[in-house]
């Protein structure tokens, strides 16, 4: 399915409505519960997870979804689908929670297991990143709307490659991977903020060697793709897809402006740890 203009306009603003409603409870004294695999569950992820599938059901009902607070869709199932939406409603609940403005929302369409078009909304930061491999990567701020590219990797002694880490995972093997690297400077974020960086062309690399869900990562996946960059596979360097599986854990993956033999030593060396 190709997403309009009209279409992309409207899924902007409803996500951007459903930011403004997460802001009103991140406000306020929220409670947190503990879902069945013991992350955090608060007001908010439920909030945004209803506005964000009342707006696709009404924008495109013909459409599946799946969203990280949806009830288990059986694989056998989600499998007949050719194209779906995917939605994480607040990436980065433990963020929410220190109330350090480093959360998203996510959507995303998928196509025969690939992101094809993806929003990432920061409501905290006012920032909103979008890509469609059909037209490119864009980020919206409150100076408007601009065009956005993957970088370059510096030459040697040009510049320290920048590399972005999780704030709240798989920090050994992070440590592991950036020691193998040629001189860099780090800088430390949670949810999808990392891969937007990369999208932007604000770093050079995010290495994640700790576990994810693909709700978690689809929606910037197309961003970072349709900026010209990559989303790979850390043991096969291949492009990361959606509904392969039963499971809906990623492998752990790179995200690059384009492959090079330094880094790829470097994530080898870490992965054999």
């Amino acid at each position: 399915m190709k997403i309009d203009e009209v279409i992309r306009r409207e899924l902007l603003s409803g996500v951007a409505d459903a930011g403004e409603r997460v802001l009103e409870i991140y406000a306020q004294d929220f409670s947190v519960e503990t879902k069945a695999d013991d992350s955090p569950l608060t007001q908010a992820d439920m909030a945004a997870h209803r506005a964000l599938t009342a707006l696709l059901r009404r924008v495109t009902p013909e459409i599946p979804l799946l969203s990280e607070e949806s009830d288990a869709i059986p694989f056998e199932t989600r499998r007949q689908w050719s194209s779906y939406w995917l939605i994480d409603p607040l990436d980065g609940t433990k963020e929410f929670i220190k109330k350090n403005g480093e959360f998203t929302l996510n959507v995303a369409l998928v196509e025969n297991g690939v992101p094809v078009f993806g929003i990432v909304h920061a409501p905290v930061l006012g920032m909103t990143w979008w890509g469609d491999a059909d037209i490119g990567a864009f980020k919206i701020t409150t100076d408007g709307e601009q065009p956005i590219r993957v970088r370059e990797l510096p030459v040697a002694g040009d510049r320290p490659w920048l590399i972005v880490g999780s704030r709240s995972h798989g920090a050994e093997s992070f440590e592991a991977f950036c020691a193998q690297l040629p001189t860099h400077e780090r800088v430390s974020m949670g949810s999808s903020l990392k891969l937007c960086l990369v999208a932007e062309g604000a770093a050079d690399l995010y290495p994640r060697l700790a576990p994810t869900c693909e709700w978690d990562t689809a929606a910037a996946q197309a961003v970072v793709t349709a900026a010209g960059g990559q989303v790979l596979d850390a043991e096969t360097l291949e492009p990361l897809r959606c509904n392969q599986q039963e499971s809906t854990l990623n492998p752990f993956f790179i995200v690059c402006g384009q492959r090079d033999s330094r880094w790829e030593g470097a994530l080898r060396a870490s992965l054999k740890r």
